[in-house]
């Protein structure tokens, strides 16, 4: 079992392929989630949306590009932390409202959702699905102003937790991000025949692809407004500590992209770096789990001086649907995804670095297929901390019962595993790997327990 993404979100303004280019934005960001996407447009003062169930590519064809008209788009992928997979959650959230027409994507998870809802049920709201986010529209409804912003400033400082939101309105687009800066979310500006776009995304990997220039992050607690009289920002909710979640360096997003100041390429690497001047081990190999390993493995390759190798090839074209025989296979799961190569591994002393190491179950499986394939002694090592606790700010973790190292001692975790050592990197060599970011203060409650006081 690994760990599973959050959301994406994604918004654009002023540009003439709108939809295409929010469609191209959300195939960069498919990995943040992949149970549903949606793209909403905006044609004069009009929306126009379409959303499904299944990957980018799955849900949209041509011609539904070509249908969703418009100078401006708001886009999602969405993985639930919140809200069962239905219809009625597929994002972007739209609806009708005093201001005019509205759509709201949003990553993350607003802890006080359930007491929002409540009080929201209890004055009369009727909801439509199990989101979390649809919370934020029926604040919205219930205010009677017609100043939009002054609504958002207001009611998003009723919101608990993590936020990362990009909204269209019938004559604008907003981008929010809760105070603590929870979520990654960054402004860009794309330049074109007709002048330049205003582009908002999750990560910089969306930017690279449709062609735009990283302007910078959005701040804990600002507020943008685009429109066409140009930016507007405002700081409308400051607090002195962040709490940026680490997890996004570990594993969440993607290598090439750039989150909280830092290419996350480089801080994989550090954390192999570290690991491996925390660990002294005798080996003849270091083979990364792939593909989310590679980046650590080659940082502790590096650092200790022994020999990094591609000793498992992972098989990237497995498609949502997997006819299995009816006969038992010993872990045919994990064999359809890796294979190891046994002309590198065999007789040889292997250190294995993987991202994470949440039930071990996989772990074990791995372990047990690098054996078989003739390996000597597997060392295996984690380039992070145990995980301990589940995650509340938008990230789907198992329950604390559920988690190996909450559980269990090192020495058992080995042993199950069937490894001949186990070594987690330390919580002082996670941090330094993101001692250079430009903004200091990370949540890493998933190893610590010790969450943030929002």
């Amino acid at each position: 079992m690994s760990w599973k993404d959050e959301c994406a979100v994604f918004g654009i303004w002023n540009d003439p392929e709108a939809s295409h280019m929010t469609y191209l934005g959300l195939f960069a960001l498919q990995h943040r989630g992949q149970e549903s996407s949606g793209i909403v447009t905006l044609d004069g003062t009009q929306h126009i949306e379409k959303k499904g169930l299944g990957l980018v590519g799955e849900v949209f064809s041509e011609a539904d590009l070509k249908s969703l008209t418009g100078h401006a788009a708001v886009g999602h992928n969405r993985y639930s932390t919140t809200g069962n997979n239905q219809i009625s959650n597929y994002q972007p959230l739209t609806a009708n409202l005093l201001t005019g027409p509205l759509a709201i994507a949003h990553n993350g998870n607003i802890v006080n959702d359930k007491d929002l809802r409540q009080g929201l049920k209890n004055q009369g709201s009727i909801f439509q699905g199990t989101s979390d986010t649809e919370v934020l529209l029926h604040l919205l409804a219930k205010d009677q102003r017609t100043d939009l912003m002054a609504c958002l400033k207001t009611n998003l400082k009723s919101l608990k937790g993590a936020y990362s939101f990009v909204i269209l309105s019938h004559n604008s687009i907003i981008a929010a991000r809760d105070p603590y800066g929870f979520r990654p979310l960054i402004l860009g500006r794309r330049k074109h025949e007709e002048g330049e776009s205003w582009v908002i995304a999750s990560e910089s990997c969306a930017f690279d692809l449709i062609g735009a220039e990283f302007i910078r992050e959005i701040e804990p607690g600002e507020i943008i407004k685009i429109d066409h009289t140009g930016l507007k920002s405002e700081i409308f909710d400051k607090r002195d500590k962040h709490a940026q979640c680490i997890f996004e360096h570990v594993y969440f997003s993607r290598p090439d992209s750039n989150v909280f100041g830092l290419n996350v390429y480089s801080t994989r690497k550090e954390m192999g770096k570290a690991l491996a001047r925390e660990n002294n081990l005798d080996a003849d190999l270091v083979i990364p789990v792939p593909d989310s390993g590679i980046p650590s493995a080659l940082g502790f390759s590096e650092q200790s001086k022994i020999p990094f190798e591609l000793g498992i090839i992972r098989n990237h074209y497995i498609g949502r649907t997997f006819i299995q025989p009816s006969q038992s296979i010993r872990s045919f799961g994990v064999k359809i995804k890796l294979n190891p190569q046994a002309d590198i591994l065999r007789d040889k002393k292997v250190i294995v670095i993987d991202d994470s190491l949440v039930r071990g179950t996989t772990s074990k499986k791995i372990i047990s297929l690098l054996r078989h394939a003739g390996a000597k002694e597997v060392h295996f090592l984690v380039a992070c901390p145990p995980t301990v606790s589940p995650c509340f700010y938008g990230v789907d973790t198992p329950e604390k019962d559920q988690l190996i190292a909450a559980n269990h001692t090192l020495k058992q975790i080995c042993e199950f595993i069937g490894a001949d050592s186990l070594a987690y990197l330390s919580h002082e060599g996670l941090l330094s790997s993101v001692a250079k970011a430009p903004r200091q203060g990370f949540c890493s409650a998933c190893f610590t327990e010790d969450y943030p006081e929002i």
